[in-house]
This record gives C-alpha cells, structure tokens and sequence, in this order.
C-alpha cells in the first residue's frame, strides 16, 4: 500500500511539474513539440515529501531513506528515465547497513556520442535525528542534499522528455554520504570495473538557497582543476559558476560526492553549490526543512543549467579538459 502511494504521489509531482499542454516533450500546437519545463511547483512538491517528517532525515540502512529511494524510483520510471543496470538500484554495505544508489540513464540521440556519459547526482540520504530544538528531533535535510537530489532528477526528467541531448546522461542519487561517500564510492569503482566511458560529472550540492546578489549564482568545487566552469558559463551565456575562495580553504573538493568519480575514473567532476557558509544557517540542523527552501532560486538555477549541459553534452569534441597540476 506505501509503494501504491509513493506512485500516486509522483505522478502527481509529475502532473504539477508539466505546468500546462504540451510542455512535456510532446507535441504543442500546429504539432510543434514544446520543450518541457523546469518549475518551482514541481520542484517543490518533490520538496515536500524528501523532506518530510515522515521519512525521519533519510538516515542510511532506515524505513526513511527506503521510502525515499521508492519515491525517487518512481520518479524516474513515471518520466521515461530507465535503469541504468537491471534495476534502479547499486547495493552495497556500510558495516552491517544496507546501502542504496539510485541510477537511471537518459540515452543520447547520436549513434556515435551516446557511448559517451554525463553524470548528474546527489546525495539522498542525510544523518536522521540532530539536536532537539523545540521538541524536534528530525534533521529533514532540505538543502542537505534534497535539493541536490531534485536538480539531478528534474535535469533527468528534461533532457528524457526533450530528447536535446547527443552524449547519455547517467542520473545518480548516491546513499551513505553523511558516512563517508560511501555510495559514491562504491558506484564511481563499479563503474571504473565496467569499463564506463564517462566524460565528466556534476554533483548538485545544497542549492535551496541562493547567494548575495554581488555573487556568483553558485560556485564550483575544485575550480582551477578544469575548465568546466569555463565552458559551462560560456554555453549559458551568463556567469553562473564561480570561484568560491573558502571552496578551496574547506577542500570541498575532496568532500563531496564529486571526488570519488575523480578518483576512480580520472574525469573532470565537481560539486555545484549555492550554500557559502553566509548563506544558511541550518546545516545538519533539524530546521534544515522545506520551509526554508527558496523554490524561485531553484526553478532559475535549473533553467540556466540547462543550455549549459546541452551544449557541453552536444558538442562534437570533448571540450572539458583536466588541467596540469
């Protein structure tokens, strides 16, 4: 019965998100097909259950984040996004919990760069219960990292319906990061085993928020080792991504589940972020919840996102390049 409720709540995400005729991928007036749609609504009606009491912080190996990998699950599914292996699911152990990463895959319409993958992720999963603040025990983690989650989803959900993408997209949503990257880690050696033709990663990390109006919309981990920012910002036609010089203090770079990708695959891949430490002050807090998520900056993150990853993900050559240390 849960399981028949995670569906309907999807599909109803998934009807919010549409917005109006025709903005699905298929065709509009006069059969010209209209491009789906990034939207708060949606983002926030998948807001509203990740984040949720009754999923009790998404602690790994609990009811919580097994109900969230059915949601996720049935997000993808509901929006043409199919398995990546013979199920949605890559298991694995922490000590004697069980592990989840969810993966779906977005083929890409060219015969000859469709064997060359994109990853998007996040991490689903947060730490559980976190200090008592007015008789609340439950960390909901929000911006940490259900937002996260939801840009690799709703990014998932426009490029299966556009059909705009030439290279594959691996949509990844990674279990056990509060316990060390453990789901990262074990998807990026996975890969690495199986020969994966990957071309470069992202991780969507803590972007409910936005930053000061004099900054950059969001900043990028590891900045000066590629010139992903670079290309990023010039298929967007706008500076979206910066340099964050605290990124480089805290070694966010190694911190996040960018690194083991890096590590295991040798590719360009980073974090994205819109949280500075200035920002938000609700991390790994029980009132990092819905609430406090700003849906608008979400919507406008998103959409500039998207003819970024499509140029990068459409031009002829691999453009993003590690740079010599």
């Amino acid at each position: 019965m849960k399981k028949v409720l995670v569906i309907f709540l999807v599909l109803s995400i998934f009807s919010c998100s549409l917005g109006k005729k025709g903005t699905d991928g298929k065709p509009g007036k006069d059969g010209v097909n209209i491009k789906p749609t990034i939207t708060a609504v949606g983002i926030k009606a998948s807001m509203d259950y990740l984040a949720s009491d009754v999923l009790e912080g998404r602690a790994t190996g609990s009811q919580g984040i097994e109900d969230a990998a059915i949601f996720i699950e049935s997000y993808l599914k509901a929006n043409g996004i199919k398995p990546y292996f013979e199920t949605y699911r890559d298991s694995f152990k922490v000590n004697d919990l069980q592990g989840y990463n969810i993966v779906g895959v977005v083929e890409g319409n060219d015969p000859e760069l469709k064997n060359e993958y994109i990853i998007l992720g996040g991490h689903y999963d947060h730490i559980g219960k976190g200090k008592v603040v007015e008789g609340d025990s439950i960390a909901n983690g929000a911006n940490d990292d259900a937002s996260g989650t939801i840009a690799a989803m709703e990014l998932g959900r426009y490029f299966a319906k556009s059909k705009t993408n030439k290279r594959s997209i691996l949509i990844t949503l990674y279990d056990a990061e509060e316990l060390g990257l453990k789901g990262s880690a074990h998807l990026a050696e996975r890969l690495k085993n199986e020969d994966f033709n990957a071309y470069t990663m992202i991780n969507f990390e803590m972007i409910g928020v936005p930053r000061a109006e004099n900054e950059t919309m969001a900043y990028m981990s590891g900045f000066e080792r590629s010139n992903f920012a670079e290309t990023l910002n010039r298929y967007a036609g706008d500076t979206v991504v910066g340099f964050f010089p605290k990124a480089k203090e805290f070694n966010l770079f190694m911190r996040s589940d960018n690194f083991p990708f890096f590590k295991a695959l040798n590719i360009p891949a980073h974090a994205i972020s819109t949280f500075d430490f200035t920002n938000y002050d609700y991390y790994h807090h029980v009132d990092d919840e819905v609430d406090k998520m700003d849906f608008q900056h979400m919507e406008k993150f998103l959409n500039k996102m998207i003819p970024a990853f499509e140029g990068m993900m459409n031009a002829p050559i691999k453009e993003i390049v590690l740079n010599e240390e």
